[in-house]
């Protein structure tokens, strides 16, 4: 049991860009009330031909590639989604056969924006107790497809977009590189955010999620970082959840992360639910401005009010 670390990321976005300027034709809204609200201005749209496995399978191809390994390397795939619209096959069984991944345990994880941390560690569980040796672990939603585009309160929010990791056990004597994880919920108030009804449609209390976050969430996320032996200071990168970047910037400050740099990804990408996480973190490290041994808070949030964060270091 000598822990795991990431070794390759990769991410994935539809072609297909919708504005705010797009959007004030479609609802009553504007570009500046957009971005006053949510710090929005563009969001990716799948398209009908574009299934979730689809999204997650690209994500986690270019993963794959990343770390040089060919599809009968992973053992085990983890999808984490929300928007699976059939029942079975499960999004992770159509991903590896897709990708070509030969006999995997494949298993979706519904826990919604907060479905890829919890994703994220349970494949760090199943590698430390050595029921797996390499795992992809992808976190896809194709929200364009459970929002209603007559509700301007909502629809400025979703975007569509897939994150993945290759998750793999360290050597004997080599520091893990996923740090514990802390993760809990407030069952009492999962009504706050929802993706409910025939067809379903997504749904939130959002000034209730925004109280709850801003004030609840940063001792949990501090809490992260004890556990894996650091301070918020010693952090190189914060990513948050790309609920709303009105959300994400008043947290990140209260956490205490002075020296980090704070995924913004939702500015161009919208609410991608649990692909938002690890696709933040592909870009920032693709673009530099992350390097290889950072330690990096990982912190997803949302539905059923469940969250999760670990503190992790780039491959």
């Amino acid at each position: 049991m000598h822990g795991s670390r990431i070794a390759a990321l990769g991410h994935y976005q539809p072609a297909k860009i919708l504005t705010n300027e797009d959007l004030a034709g479609m609802v009553d809204t504007s570009d500046e009330w957009i971005r006053s609200r949510v710090g929005i201005r563009t969001r990716h749209i799948a398209g009908p031909e574009e299934p979730v496995d689809e999204l997650a399978a690209h994500a986690g191809g270019k993963a794959l590639a990343a770390a040089g390994l060919t599809p009968d390397a992973i053992d085990l795939v983890l999808v984490a989604t929300s928007t699976a619209i059939d029942r079975s096959p499960n999004m992770a069984a159509r991903v590896a056969a897709r990708l070509g991944i030969p006999s995997p345990s494949a298993m979706d994880i519904n826990v919604v924006c907060a479905g890829f941390t919890h994703a994220l560690a349970t494949a760090d569980h199943t590698v430390r107790a050595g029921a797996a040796t390499r795992a992809l672990v992808i976190g896809a939603d194709k929200m364009s497809e459970v929002t209603d585009w007559t509700d301007r309160t909502s629809c400025v929010l979703t975007g569509d977009g897939a994150g993945a990791v290759v998750v793999e056990a360290c050597g004997p004597g080599e520091e893990p590189g996923i740090g514990p994880v802390l993760w809990g919920s407030v069952p009492e108030m999962g009504h706050a955010v929802r993706i409910e009804g025939t067809p379903p449609r997504f749904a939130q209390e959002g000034q209730s999620v925004y109280r709850w976050a801003t004030t609840q969430l940063p001792p949990l996320a501090r809490a992260a970082c004890e556990r894996a032996g650091l301070t918020p200071a010693d952090l190189a990168g914060v990513v948050l959840h790309q609920a709303n970047l009105r959300i994400i910037e008043p947290l990140a400050e209260r956490i205490g992360a002075v020296n980090a740099v704070v995924a913004r990804d939702v500015v161009d990408s919208g609410n991608t639910s649990a692909g938002s996480i690890p696709m933040a973190l592909s870009k920032l490290v693709e673009r530099g401005e992350l390097r290889s041994g950072d330690p990096v808070l990982l912190f997803g949030f949302g539905g059923n009010l469940s969250y999760a964060g670990q503190v992790v270091r780039c491959p």
